[in-house]
Parts: C-alpha cells; sequence; structure tokens
C-alpha cells in the first residue's frame, strides 16, 4: 500500500524517523529496519480501519497473530520492539496519554552462537598469504589487523592512512551509529603492516594514486578495497588453510571475541573494542567461551 503523507499515522511515523535520524543517531541500517517494521504495521491498522493513536491490546494482538504466519520469530521481535519504541515515542511528544504497547512482551529468541575459529584454525588462515608478493603481503596485513582489532569488515575496508598510528599501537574508527573508537593493535599486525607500507601499498598506489591515497588498503586496480573482495580473500585462504567451516571477516571479528575472553579479558573491554552499544550484544561470546570451556573438559577430563 502507498504512503499516505496525509494519514495522520504516517505523519507521526515521519516525526518518529526524523527523531531517530537527529536525535539518537542510530546506523543507517536500523533506522531503515524500523522504517519497514513500522510501515507494515501502519499498513495493517489501515486496513483494519484503526487509529494508531486509538489502538487497543486486542488490535495489537491481531497485528501479532498475522505476522506470526508471515515472518521469522526474530522478525517479528524486530518488529515489537519497533512498535514499543513508536509508542514510547509518542508518549514524549503529548500525541497519546498512556502506551498501548507498553504490556506487549518480546518474544525471548533463541540465541544463535556465532560460529568462530579455533585458535590453531586462525594460525593457520594467517599462515596463507605469500608475503613474497605484493597481494600476498597485503593480505597478510589486513587479516592480521582484523584478527588484533576484530573490525567489521567495512571499518577495515574503510580504514585511512589517518586512521593507524604505528608508533603509539593503535587504529582509529568510525563505527555503528558514526561512533568513534580506539582499538590496540599488537606486535604482530604493527609488524606486518610496517611491510606492506614499506614493500606493497606503494606498488598498488602507483595504478591511481589520485584515486585510492587515502586508504590503507588497495586492491590489485589501486582501487580501495571492497566488501566483495575482503570476502573472497578469506574464503580462500581458509579453504587453503583447510578449514572445512564457512568462514567470512565476521568469523574473524567473532573469533577476537571470544579468545579475548578465553584469555581473561572482562567484557567491558571487549564490549569498547568490539564497538557494542549494548554489553548484552558481547554477552554472546561469554556463551561461546562457556562452550568451548565444556568441550575442553569433555576432550581431556578423565572422567568426562
Amino acid at each position: 500500500m502507498p504512503i499516505d503523507k496525509d494519514h495522520p499515522g504516517d505523519q507521526l511515523l515521519d516525526q518518529f524517523m526524523n527523531q531517530l535520524k537527529v536525535e539518537r543517531g542510530l546506523a543507517t541500517n536500523t533506522i531503515v529496519a524500523y522504517d519497514r517494521d513500522l510501515v507494515n504495521f501502519l499498513d495493517f491498522l489501515k486496513r483494519s480501519g484503526v487509529s494508531p493513536v486509538q489502538i487497543s491490546q486486542e488490535d495489537l494482538l491481531s497485528f501479532i497473530a498475522e505476522k506470526r504466519t508471515q515472518i521469522s520469530p526474530r522478525s517479528l521481535a524486530r518488529c515489537l520492539v519497533s512498535i514499543r519504541m513508536f509508542y514510547r515515542f509518542l508518549v514524549s511528544e503529548g500525541k497519546i496519554e498512556f502506551n498501548p504497547a507498553r504490556l506487549m512482551g518480546i518474544p525471548k529468541m533463541y540465541q544463535h552462537l556465532p560460529d568462530i575459529l579455533s585458535r590453531d584454525e586462525v594460525e593457520a588462515l594467517l599462515l596463507q598469504p605469500d608475503i613474497h608478493t605484493v597481494l600476498g603481503e597485503r593480505d597478510k596485513a589486513m587479516l592480521e589487523l582484523l584478527y588484533a582489532t576484530g573490525l567489521r569488515v567495512t571499518e577495515l575496508i574503510g580504514l585511512k592512512m589517518t586512521n593507524i598510528n604505528l608508533q603509539a599501537g593503535y587504529i582509529r574508527t568510525i563505527g555503528k551509529g558514526s561512533k568513534e573508537r580506539i582499538i590496540p593493535m599488537g606486535t604482530k599486525a604493527i609488524d606486518s603492516l610496517k611491510e606492506y607500507l614499506k614493500n606493497s601499498r606503494p606498488s598498488l598506489l602507483k595504478k591511481d594514486p589520485a584515486k585510492a591515497g587515502a586508504y590503507l588498503f588497495l586492491n590489485s586496480r589501486g582501487n580501495s578495497m571492497t566488501r566483495q573482495g575482503l570476502w573472497k580473500i578469506i574464503r580462500n585462504y581458509a579453504q587453503k588453510a583447510g578449514i572445512t567451516k564457512a568462514v567470512t571477516p565476521h568469523t574473524v571479528r567473532h573469533s577476537f571475541a571470544t579468545h579475548l575472553l578465553e584469555g581473561g579479558a572482562d567484557l567491558r573491554s571487549v564490549q569498547i573494542m568490539l564497538g557494542h552499544a549494548d554489553i548484552s550484544t558481547t554477552q554472546i561470546y561469554t556463551h561461546v567461551a562457556r562452550e568451548r570451556l565444556k568441550e575442553i573438559h569433555e576432550k581431556y577430563h578423565p572422567r568426562p
């Protein structure tokens, strides 16, 4: 159903989305997801002949019942979060007196544990690039930095020369919600970066210095790296290393966080390095670490 800007529900939605963009500084993908959920919700209310400011608990239950047959439980849970936020906004703006969604529970979701690499698998992956070639030296630096910092793929390929400080040993990146964070690199990543910057990057930069000069990592044509290019590089090296599980840049990020916690790092520090706004997002890695301890116990304890 096309959005009717004269409809009061759509006007309220516009106001809510503007508040998310201007005041809360949420990531673009998050805002798009909220908008999509709420457009579907308002579409349901229009078909039902219900005003969004006069909605009842029964109307909400009818919407949930319909959506349960159309979308996954995870998508439904996200949609209900969007609705609760929308009505909290309407109350705060004085558009309605009571929040009709205040008692609406969010179904508990099965928490999917991310795939991770073992320490041996990480070592095998990092040994694959041929550091005697221009691209191999670049790939070695990218992989070492990815594992040393837990960067998201978009953060890694978006790094510019001004984002790294080899002398102090840290990088500066802008993550979700345009939030800046500083992450230490470690000596192995620093050493690999130094070699890349001394030997390989100048060769790649000659291909197109005006276009890509600001970016840290360049592709074979001298342009900035792409998401697809990095995914392909990691997948190929994982296959060469004999790793049978699916390996993506996010797998390396998950491994970074899990290995830190296994080594005794505190949850708050890992949260800061990963750039999670909510520590509950980071807590999933404590479950992964516990699962790993269980595997070790079962494998090595004389009476498992």
